[in-house]
């Protein structure tokens, strides 16, 4: 549910708009008489929305607005005003309120500007994923990464201002996120979000593709076509690797800067432009610089507002809220109810260099929840090209970790149970809490009774080999599963929470032949 406040002196217009809001089932609504009464209330309690008019005794919309973002930065704000009172709207826009209604409100225009600024809103929360937004005495504050908190205080700022941006970090940390809640949450938002990579255009068309062409201007023009700088008017154009941009572009790009004004391809006019320009790049500018690859003056004019966006591997101390970020977003995308992560499986993913970045972990937690079968993400379920980089083996951390792993599942009164039994003073009979699952379909299935015994031995001359304990451990594991499993690899991999490439590989290396356990 989405908490909203409804600040105004005239009980007719609460009344309208807590009535228009009602119509949606997803708000939650409270009233506040007047400004003290709204910011007393913000203190008490903590709001998503607030509505907030311009004209109230004791303390007018533009000072409670002041107050209520020093208590909660996050909360949107919404002005309301009758016409008269507009100029003082936009004055509260550019102190921090999202947008402003004009009196008497609309019931869809209302709930369709509240959507937006929730999506906006949402964007500097997923930016800022590496310093998550916690509550503290019903407030919100930003987490412990200081990379990430100036660059969520960036945004903010320059959200509220007109300046080219240039977004700098390596690939995958999200300079294309960065650039789209800069947009929606400025007062270019109505406008158009127009991208376009740099490093993606033949350069031949790069002209025309920025600034248009007219018919006839070149072999192919058969028509007039408009560019993305036209395309974008009112709105903002990201130019994403603007590190490849040719040295011509380059040129006619600092004059568009300059001048607002570009030349479409075969024109002689002139057209005006009303465009932000935010520009990204992985590139090493200052060396390009150097070397002649990128102009000086068109670097100082991108550079007015840099952003250095930190690598994944810089973040790591935030990686278990990133985590659960992407667990969130594919519970809902694939329509799964995974509770978290296991920690073994969390402690490799800390383990791994990332060098995709945020883009390689979502794609790497993607890829656990279409292979995971339990409630909880797992050792098992992570991909290979992690396992490998991270020198991880599954069979030889849960030796490690606690050198006894007990899996159970019970399904239909069936229990499927490992556990491993030293000799002598040697213990091993720690628990994990790692999850196995049957199918429903699973019921024709003999469980695997009893357990795998293994015993922990000497070799001859009175050595303990941990390499030769564990293979000796994993090819009894294997027979038993295929056994009990009548063989067939695709049942065992699943049931016995091996990866089936795993454990073909391991088949493979003790000779095992699972077609020996067939029924």
């Amino acid at each position: 549910m989405i908490r909203v406040l409804v600040v105004d002196d005239d009980q007719g217009l609460r009344l309208s708009v807590k009535g228009a809001l009602q119509v949606s089932r997803q708000f939650l609504i409270e009233e506040a008489q007047d400004g003290q009464d709204g910011v007393d209330k913000m203190k008490k309690n903590n709001f998503d929305v607030v509505l907030l008019d311009v004209d109230m005794p004791r303390l007018n919309g533009l000072e409670a607005l002041k107050q209520i973002k020093e208590l909660n930065p996050g909360t949107i704000v919404i002005m309301m005003t009758a016409f008269a009172a507009i100029n003082q709207a936009v004055q509260a826009v550019k102190d921090g309120a999202y947008n402003y209604l004009q009196k008497p409100v609309e019931s869809e225009h209302l709930i369709a500007l509240i959507d937006r600024a929730i999506a906006a809103n949402k964007l500097i929360s997923n930016v800022a994923n590496s310093a998550p937004i916690m509550m503290d005495n019903g407030r919100k504050i930003i987490g412990n990464n200081q990379q990430m908190v100036r660059v969520f205080n960036m945004i903010n700022k320059l959200s509220k201002v007109d300046t080219p941006v240039l977004i700098r970090g390596a690939s995958g940390t999200g300079k294309e996120l960065v650039a789209r809640a800069i947009h929606f949450n400025s007062s270019r938002k109505d406008g158009k979000f127009v991208g376009i990579n740099c490093s993606a255009i033949p350069e031949n068309l790069f002209e025309s593709e920025l600034f248009g062409h007219e018919k006839g201007s070149f072999t192919g023009a058969d028509q007039r076509k408009i560019g993305k700088f036209q395309y974008a008017e009112g709105g903002t154009l990201f130019l994403d690797e603007v590190g490849d941009m040719p040295a011509l572009m380059q040129v006619k790009l600092l004059r568009v800067l300059q001048e607002k004004v570009f030349t479409p391809v075969g024109s002689n006019r002139e057209v005006p432009t009303n465009v932000r320009i935010i520009a990204a790049t992985n590139r090493p500018l200052e060396e390009m610089m150097k070397t002649g690859l990128f102009r000086e003056d068109l670097f100082y004019r991108l550079n007015v507002i840099p952003i250095l966006l930190p690598s994944l591997v810089e973040r790591k101390d935030d990686l278990d809220s990133m985590v659960m970020m992407f667990i969130r977003k594919f519970n809902d995308a694939q329509s799964k109810r995974i509770t978290g992560i296991t920690s073994d499986a969390l402690a490799v993913l800390k383990k791994h260099d990332w060098p995709g970045n945020i883009r390689e972990l979502e794609n790497v937690i993607e890829h656990m929840f279409v292979m995971e079968s339990t409630s909880r993400l797992t050792l098992a379920s992570l991909p290979n090209s992690v396992l490998s980089a991270t020198g991880t083996e599954i069979c030889e951390v849960e030796l490690q970790n606690a050198a006894a792993v007990q899996e159970k599942t019970e399904k239909q009164g069936k229990t499927f149970s490992i556990s491993a039994q030293a000799n002598q003073s040697v213990a091993l009979n720690d628990d994990d809490d790692l999850d196995s699952d049957f199918s429903e379909n699973d019921s024709d299935e003999g469980a695997l009774e009893g357990a795998v015994s293994f015993t922990v031995s000497a070799s001859a001359d009175g050595v303990l080999d941990f390499n030769a304990q564990k293979e000796a451990f994993e090819k009894e594991f294997i027979i038993k599963a295929l056994k009990t499993f009548g063989g067939r690899i695709n049942q065992t991999a699943l049931h016995a929470n091996i990866p089936k490439k795993t454990l073909l590989r391991k088949i493979e290396k003790y000779g095992i032949i699972a077609k020996d356990f067939s029924e």
